[in-house]
């Protein structure tokens, strides 16, 4: 084994050590773990939408469609049935899968802005079907996970910490299927679509096909995710799950921030975004109607204009500038 693989394994052991150990120094249920949560939970979901996004640059701006599919499945499968959220995790990625395979039909020959308002409407209509049938979904109202004695079958823990955990398992298998995707042929066709398509359908790539198996496996993942949102949080309704705003800009806006079509950038995106959201509701929501809105706006928005390739670019530009100096 080489040195640099060396040091890339120490740094990865002393990564892992830190993530797993770093809940300890929050209240059990505080709100700072449940932060945390919500950051590893939304970094998973930017991490799913990298794949259709990032590899292939096919902008989805209705991944809301498939994380509330996969959050009314199994909260609809446990209170009618009582089956398990493990169980309907599965059930909810087989759905998100066919809903994804469904739109991507139609929508995956689409480029540019076409694709991304295609989406959108799709995410917008499931939203409306949701506040209508009332009976399934609850409407407007909401719908509650029944709550019963902490336990593993159940994802309810009495300790936030085990959430922690769960979440932080979510975001390592989410982005091992990215890694591994990104460095197969998968991989290689969806970034040869990404530089130009049209060269990719000479040598041989069928570029809507490619597409659409990437945007299955995303959706599929961001449906199993849904799930992880509803047994977290315990009540939901169709503008909060399958909310344009709440879900599909801010899985792109994560993606984007911290480096998108890189397996770090949306976790540093997620890190950053979702804490920084959280301060500025804290300090400015109090001072005036919209102005925690404004201002977490605002420093977005100097944060891309400083970078616009995302946090994963920074370090590179340092590494320019400092060899600039050396000579």
């Amino acid at each position: 084994m080489s040195a640099p693989s060396l040091r890339q394994t120490a740094g990865l052991a002393l990564l892992a050590a830190f993530a797993i150990a770093l809940p300890f120094a929050f209240e059990p249920r505080g709100y700072g773990i449940r932060i945390l949560c919500l950051a590893l939970l939304f970094a998973a979901m930017a991490q799913a939408w990298n794949i259709v996004a990032g590899l292939a640059n096919q902008i989805s701006l209705g991944h809301a469609a498939f994380f509330g599919i996969g959050a009314y499945t199994s909260t609809l499968l446990l209170i009618h049935f009582g089956i398990t959220p493990w169980l309907g995790m599965m059930a909810a990625a087989v759905l998100g899968g066919l809903a994804a395979l469904l739109i991507s039909l139609p929508t995956m020959r689409l480029r540019g802005h076409y694709f991304a308002l295609a989406t959108l409407a799709f995410g917008e209509v499931m939203r409306v079907i949701g506040n209508s049938w009332g009976g399934l979904t609850g409407g407007p109202v909401g719908i509650s996970v029944p709550y019963a004695k902490p336990s593993l079958g159940l994802m309810q823990f009495a300790d936030t910490r085990a959430s922690y955990w769960l979440m932080l398992g979510a975001l390592v298998v989410v982005t091992v299927i990215f890694v591994a995707i990104k460095r197969s042929r998968l991989g290689y066709r969806l970034r040869a679509i990404k530089e130009n398509a049209d060269a990719a359908e000479v040598i041989g790539v069928d570029t809507t096909r490619t597409k659409i198996i990437a945007a299955v496996i995303s959706g599929a993942l961001t449906a199993a995710l849904g799930t992880l949102y509803a047994q977290f949080q315990f009540f939901f309704d169709p503008d909060t799950v399958f909310g344009v705003a709440s879900i599909s800009v801010r899985m792109a806006m994560i993606a984007i921030v911290g480096g998108i079509g890189t397996a770090a950038g949306p976790i540093l995106g997620a890190f950053f975004v979702i804490p920084l959201e959280e301060i500025a509701n804290q300090v400015f929501s109090a001072q005036a109607a919209g102005l925690s809105q404004l201002v977490f706006g605002v420093l977005l928005i100097l944060v891309i204009l400083v970078e616009p390739r995302g946090f994963m670019a920074i370090g590179p530009r340092i590494r320019r500038l400092l060899r600039r100096e050396e000579r």
